[in-house]
């Protein structure tokens, strides 16, 4: 085996190990917080997976063993999406651009377009945007809608009037959040799950952009 080979077996082995350690971040001060968006880097996607993860899953009970585990399965997604994208998917990230804290990553979300026929990607396209998370301690700041208003402008640079997203009925901040940026409910989608399983059901939300939105 080559020496390029054996160092990049290391490189995944190191990785992974990293994921069942805590994550560390620089200590943050949100009183004060100031961020920008941009799109986001290879770099930024053990930061961005561990806020995800936060943000959906529990490190709490039973299931917080588990933790390290969904943390890495999400950065493994989003390796993939990113290292071969299809020609309109972008993942933006909020930054901290306080002094002593640059750099810290406080926010994410993923924008792309979805086809009426998600396998062959023909029909009606439209944007969606999925994966909107947080830092839990940067919550109420602005990060989210922030976030939000750039896949709008993104979106209308793509030469689209329309927006979408999914959110949990019982899910009330959000749902909030959401109505106040001016989406609407477009309908309420139950499966199985919900009978059954007693899950919330999904609401797809829609916004007409305006010109307005434009970069």
């Amino acid at each position: 085996m080559s020496k390029f080979s054996l160092n990049k077996i290391n490189t995944k082995l190191a990785l992974k190990y990293r994921f069942f350690h805590p994550y560390q971040q620089q200590p943050i001060n949100p009183a004060c917080c100031q961020f920008q968006i941009r799109t986001a880097t290879p770099a930024d996607l053990i930061g961005v997976s561990q806020i995800i993860a936060e943000s959906f899953h529990t490190q709490q009970g039973l299931w917080g063993w588990a933790f390290p585990l969904l943390r890495l399965g999400i950065y493994e997604d989003l390796r993939h999406r990113m290292a071969s994208p299809p020609s309109r998917h972008i993942c933006l990230v909020a930054f901290e651009t306080t002094t002593g804290a640059a750099n810290n990553l406080v926010g994410s979300v993923e924008l792309g377009v979805r086809y009426s026929d998600s396998w062959s990607q023909v029909g009606t396209g439209f944007p969606y945007l999925s994966n909107l998370a947080v830092h839990p301690q940067y919550r109420r700041h602005g990060v989210a809608s922030g976030l939000l208003t750039s896949c709008e402008k993104v979106s209308c640079n793509w030469g689209f009037q329309d927006l979408y997203l999914h959110v949990l009925e019982n899910n009330h901040q959000a749902r909030q959040l959401y109505f106040k940026l001016g989406y609407r409910v477009h309908k309420v989608e139950s499966s199985w799950n919900t009978f059954f399983l007693r899950r919330s059901s999904q609401m797809l939300l829609h916004k007409h952009l305006s010109a307005d939105s434009t970069i």
